[in-house]
């Protein structure tokens, strides 16, 4: 009876913790979002922020234009990989950009769960973005789209 009090203690703690390494994520990937592509007169809407392992799928608005970004965790922060529209919700794209079956699949899911619970005309605004754009790993991809 001792030991399962602890078992409950310890893992409503670490779950505590991987509650709040999560939000730091998204507010870091949100963060990174805004400072590479807000500008004054159009600001960036970003979110759901979908987290699998080190890798993150963002929705993200600007104005009458949208799209996702997909992410990776470097070390201690994130950078943005690719941006597309729904070409991210294809297992293929995921793949391609280096993750694993499962990740992709886990993604996926994940992703399509935040979505559905998100107005259906913002979700629509993230189709927007045409085709996929690789991000160089120096630089941001400008405003081809968005």
């Amino acid at each position: 009876m001792k030991w399962t009090r602890h078992l409950i203690v310890l893992w409503a703690l670490t779950g505590g913790y991987a509650l709040a390494d999560s939000q730091a994520d998204r507010q870091a990937i949100e963060h990174l979002m805004k400072h590479t592509w807000e500008r004054p007169e159009a600001a960036l809407d970003v979110g759901p922020v979908t987290l699998e392992g080190d890798y993150a799928i963002a929705g993200w608005t600007q104005a009458e234009r949208g799209g996702r970004a997909l992410l990776t965790r470097v070390q201690d922060h994130w950078k943005v990989v690719l941006c597309a529209g729904d070409g991210l919700l294809d297992e293929a794209t995921l793949k391609d950009a280096g993750l694993a079956q499962r990740e992709a699949s886990d993604l996926l899911r994940a992703v399509r769960t935040a979505e559905s619970v998100i107005a259906p005309e913002r979700v629509r605004q993230f189709s927007r973005f045409k085709g996929t754009v690789r991000v160089d790993a120096h630089a941001g991809h400008g405003d081809p789209q968005h």
